[in-house]
């Protein structure tokens, strides 16, 4: 890298979190002033559009009439912080987005979510992990559109790894279709153990639903597969289940 690209994005990195930090404090101030939880959705939705627009990255999105105009989930693959930022700017304004629990353990982060719409869900701690996957579940069968990484997580590398089941038993137990997304360049613009942003542009790939009368609906299992293949399929990028199990064989 060069002296003069590494001052580039030395001095864009500055910027990014600049913006990112204007969009954070009105949107504190949004959720505490603003009456009513779909309000809120609608003006924290548009600051985190206004993240990548005055970033001078907007994302690209393609597939938009691939979404349902009914109530649906939305799986995408997980890859980068920013990866909640660009759904919850980019997709309609009637989706609530499920979140690891931890956001819970930072007050501010968890006000500024919760007063969005956001639902959370327990990861470690197994009493609480039940509870909050009734809680979506009931979400779910009382029409709530739902948005998940179901990864749960993201990494460095890349790749997408195993699906954990709540999404789908919800759209399962719900009725509703599973709409796949693909998400790339987030990762780019801000890997895993990199806090700093780089300029570049993400795409989000909106692809077929999988409906209700789609044998995939038979199990939460061939759901989450029939909808982890769409989106390896467009990214083009490892099966990291098949390299776990390949690695397995060869142990």
């Amino acid at each position: 890298m060069t002296y003069v690209t590494y001052l580039l994005r030395t001095l864009y990195g500055f910027y990014g979190w600049s913006v990112f930090a204007l969009c954070c404090v009105c949107a504190l101030i949004v959720t505490i002033v603003v009456p009513g939880e779909a309000r809120r959705h609608r003006i924290t939705a548009g600051l985190s559009r206004a993240v990548f627009i005055l970033g001078g990255v907007p994302a690209n999105v393609t597939g938009a009439e691939n979404l349902p105009e009914g109530d649906s989930v939305v799986v995408a693959n997980h890859a980068s912080f920013v990866d909640g930022i660009l759904l919850n700017g980019y997709l309609p304004g009637r989706f609530s987005f499920v979140i690891k629990g931890e956001m819970r353990d930072i007050p501010l982060v968890h006000f500024v979510l919760r007063r969005s719409g956001a639902r959370f869900v327990e990861r470690h701690e197994q009493g609480r992990s039940s509870r909050d996957a009734r809680q979506i579940v009931k979400a779910a069968v009382g029409g709530q559109s739902l948005g998940f990484f179901p990864e749960g997580t993201f990494r460095r590398e890349p790749g997408v790894g195993r699906f954990r089941p709540g999404a789908f038993v919800a759209a399962i137990r719900g009725d509703m279709p599973v709409v796949p997304i693909a998400i790339q360049g987030t990762r780019e613009m801000m890997p895993d153990g990199r806090m700093w942003p780089w300029p570049v542009r993400p795409r989000m790939h909106i692809l077929p639903p999988i409906l209700p009368d789609d044998p995939a609906f038979e199990s939460h299992r061939m759901l989450a597969e029939a909808s982890r293949q769409q989106i390896l399929a467009v990214l083009g990028e490892p099966d990291l289940c098949k390299v776990s199990d390949e690695n397995s064989n060869e142990d």
